[in-house]
């Protein structure tokens, strides 16, 4: 999938007209993803903005209390991911952050139909992967201070559905159809890092049974508001310990743990130990969580994570043809064993060591 530029042309004409922005310059910023991309408005007065172009071309959303067969024929979104790329998403999600005191774009104007929306423009190179990397910032008080975000996020339960106006977008619960199909890319594909193919036979049943052992200690932990894609790329320094939030429309009603391990156990940067641990006792000391409870999440809810990831790296360079992903995949793995070395996680450490011992080199 990606972009009818032609066809496109006119409806963002359209829509810019209508936003009151037909006078400004546009700069294309590039493609997010394969259905998403970024124009930077910049009018004669200097105003600025970003039109985000987000077509809905994506397999449809999982819709509420569908049944995983229903789920499964739909497609990926549905059995897997729950969202998709759409703007009523984005658009709500980011007013109920607002809503509850955090710093996301605000919308300008937005049309989901045709899936545009004009969004605050908070500039370029503030994140704080990028600020960290130039120097201008330290890496322990941004982590810090992220964490201090997903405390106040995780404080109140998730709401089960967002409105405005003509616009609904239902909070799902991340559930075991979509954890499976996750993991499962684990075993689909780490193996092709060595040339190998899927698990198959007995190990495809002994991977069942050890996946599913570990959904089911998943599903018994509470609940919370969680956005997903919680990591240095998509959180943005403002200055005076503000941070913007970015791309937070695939949020789910799922763990306090899969945010803290998207954002400590980054695939796309080495975070310190000292950053990492500062994160997480600054968040158990705002929530008043159990530390010894919450290691135990963070290993379980982060080793199915991790196996996701690895999976959708291997996939990425032995099917699509992306060799860069082969960069990251040495940090996965390393997040992988780690988070398998957890006692909770004992069965699934030694199914890994048997079907990809390789996920070890290095740690150990």
């Amino acid at each position: 999938m990606g972009f009818d530029e032609t066809g496109r042309a006119a409806e963002i004409d359209a829509f810019l007209v209508r936003a009151g922005w037909e006078d400004a310059a546009r700069f294309p910023l590039g493609q997010d993803a394969s259905t998403r991309r970024y124009i930077r408005l910049i009018k004669p007065d200097g105003s600025r903005a970003l039109l985000m172009d987000a077509p809905n071309v994506e397999d449809s959303p999982c819709p509420p209390d569908a049944d995983d067969a229903t789920r499964i024929a739909l497609g990926w979104n549905a059995s897997t991911r729950l969202a998709a790329s759409r703007v009523d998403a984005f658009v709500l999600i980011a007013k109920y952050l607002q809503h509850r005191g955090f710093r996301s774009p605000e919308i300008l104007a937005h049309d989901s139909d045709h899936g545009f929306a004009l969004i605050e423009d908070f500039g370029e190179n503030l994140e704080i992967a990028r600020q960290i990397e130039a120097g201008l910032i330290d890496e322990r008080p941004a982590y810090v201070t992220a964490a201090g975000i997903l405390a106040e996020l995780h404080r109140e339960d998730a709401p089960e559905v967002l409105s405005n106006g003509a616009d609904v977008w239902q909070i799902l619960d991340f559930d075991q159809l979509a954890l499976r199909s996750n993991a499962d890319l684990y075993a689909d594909w780490l193996r092709a890092e060595r040339g190998g193919g899927p698990l198959q036979g007995a190990e495809r049943e002994e991977w069942d049974k050890v996946r599913d052992q570990l959904i089911a200690q998943a599903m018994e932990y509470p609940r919370t508001f969680t956005l997903r894609d919680f990591h240095a790329e998509n959180l943005l320094w403002l200055g005076n310990g503000e941070l913007g939030l970015l791309d937070f429309q695939d949020a789910v009603r799922g763990w306090d743990a899969w945010d803290m391990a998207m954002l400590t156990q980054d695939a796309r940067r080495e975070v310190s130990p000292e950053a990492a641990e500062a994160a997480i006792r600054h968040y158990l000391d705002e929530t008043g969580k159990s530390r010894e409870a919450f290691d135990e999440r963070l290993a379980v809810i982060g080793a199915l994570n991790a196996l996701r990831i690895a999976g959708v790296f291997s996939r990425l360079q032995h099917r699509d043809g992306k060799p860069r992903y082969g960069l990251f995949q040495p940090r996965q793995l390393s997040i992988l064993a780690r988070n398998l070395s957890h006692p909770a996680l004992k069965d699934m450490q030694s199914f890994v060591r048997r079907t990809t011992p390789f996920v070890f080199e290095g740690v150990e």
